[in-house]
């Protein structure tokens, strides 16, 4: 293996730790609106700024399914779990890039401030992070 190619190898590690990280880290905040926090006004733009209404609460258990089926492609694509068709990797990870540029988008121009300074820069740097992998 030259060290071009180890670099690269170290470099997806290195991102693939960053998206567990943050997939935990997500995961806890979306629990947590999911169970009556009130951190609303860091989430859906701020509409809820107290805890999220009870008919709301659902939500959160969708993003974090989505958030782990995507923390899943990553794994594989970053190989830190084998034994499962690279196809799932190599395409899925486009679509987790987008995701993250979408929410890149949504939450560097939602009107809660919170919700922007908190979740923007968080989302950016996954959409390079996830970016980076897709192209490494």
């Amino acid at each position: 293996m030259d060290n071009r190619c180890t670099s690269q190898k170290n470099m997806t590690l290195i991102l693939g730790i960053y998206y567990i990280v943050i997939s935990i880290i997500v995961t806890l905040f979306q629990l947590a609106l999911a169970f009556g926090a009130p951190l609303g006004k860091y989430a859906n733009g701020g509409k809820f700024p107290g805890s999220l209404p009870k008919n709301m609460r659902f939500l959160p258990f969708i993003q974090i399914a989505i958030l782990w089926f995507f923390l899943y492609i990553v794994l594989i694509k970053t190989e830190m779990i084998g034994n499962h068709p690279n196809a799932i990797g190599s395409i899925g990870i486009w679509f987790v890039v987008f995701f993250f540029f979408l929410g890149s988008i949504m939450n560097l121009i939602t009107p809660s401030k919170p919700e922007r300074m908190v979740w923007g820069p968080v989302n950016v740097l996954t959409f390079i992070g996830v970016l980076f992998i897709a192209i490494l």
